[in-house]
């Protein structure tokens, strides 16, 4: 087998037909709202490695320091022979876990960018040569279907992205993972968890305006790929605490009433001064919380690991003997 196989799964035209649905629905709702993902085009995806770099954003560091301090400990929990990574990007956490995999001997990462998927296969392979990358192209919100690779199998979902799923989501889509694993498979999940409000809140809206600058980018994406109109100096960055609900909620906010045309929707879309469009969710977790959503799509919380300063955790489940 060829050390590096592609696989896609996704239609070639499914991002933009996707990214034409969520506009269409989200700014035609009251209140207004577009899913995180159409954050990351090119300009995105700098701006989000800008924010990871930035004094007040921890939870890469987190979780980065998790994993270089506790690979070993998943490793021997799990000895995996197959690590699959959902949206993993550039790969860049599972290389301290794939060089503590001695068991490893194919990698799956899952992204929907496939120039970021070859671009990540060419450096692992680099890196370690005896390993097979076999990369698929799919949206694993939407189901998926794993290719036939040796067991056991390690999923990892990283970086607390699965706070930016509304519960009702986290649930189909734990229910989903969980029908995809075999006994002895395992699920290592990355979740942010709940603290000082203060210290939330800055780490979503830094005094640099780095975040300012990511949330109005998915108004440059809509204007460059449905030919829009918005002015991304017509809204505000706005970043607030939910406490009820535990999470922090990204927004933009009309500084003025704006029109905005989207001419490939054929379009017209009208704010209020100081109407918002809620652009991110992102979900904040305890303990608990995260043990009964697991256990509710029939996982068990078998390990939890945190940061030094219990910022945020990395826990591995496994299935029970039925899925929920």
């Amino acid at each position: 087998m060829s050390p590096f196989v592609l696989t896609r799964t996704l239609p070639l035209d499914a991002t933009a037909a996707a990214l034409r649905a969520d506009v269409t629905e989200g700014l035609t709702r009251s209140p207004k709202e577009l899913p995180p993902k159409w954050f990351y085009d090119a300009r995105g995806s700098e701006l989000f490695d800008e924010i990871t770099l930035l004094p007040d954003y921890y939870p890469t560091r987190a979780e980065r320091e998790i994993l270089i301090s506790r690979s070993a400990d998943i490793a021997d929990a799990t000895g995996a022979r197959a690590l699959v990574e959902l949206g993993s990007g550039s790969s860049d956490k599972t290389r301290h876990l794939i060089r503590e995999l001695g068991s490893l001997d194919t990698y799956v990462p899952v992204d929907v960018s496939e120039s970021a998927l070859r671009g990540a296969a060419q450096t692992l392979l680099s890196e370690h040569p005896e390993l097979t990358v076999h990369a698929l192209v799919a949206d694993f919100q939407y189901g998926l279907s794993l290719p036939d690779v040796p067991g056991p199998r390690l999923v990892a979902f990283l970086g607390g992205t699965i706070g930016n799923l509304l519960p009702a989501e986290r649930a189909t889509f734990l229910a989903g993972v969980r029908s995809g694993l075999a006994p002895g498979d395992a699920l290592l999940l990355g979740t942010d968890l709940v603290k000082d409000e203060n210290v939330l809140v800055r780490a979503y809206d830094d005094p640099q305006g780095v975040t300012a600058a990511f949330n109005k980018n998915v108004l440059s994406v809509i204007n460059r790929e449905l030919g829009a109109d918005f002015d991304p100096a017509d809204f505000d960055h706005v970043a607030v605490w939910d406490r009820r609900q535990e999470w922090i909620e990204m927004r933009l906010r009309a500084r003025t009433p704006v029109v905005a045309k989207v001419p490939a929707l054929d379009l017209a879309v009208h704010f209020e001064a100081g109407e918002e469009l809620r652009t991110e969710v992102s979900a904040k977790f305890r303990r608990e919380g995260v043990r009964q959503e697991l256990a509710a799509a029939g996982l068990e919380l078998t390990h939890w690991w945190t940061d030094e300063q219990g910022r945020f955790a990395l826990s591995l489940s496994v299935p029970t003997d039925k899925p929920a």
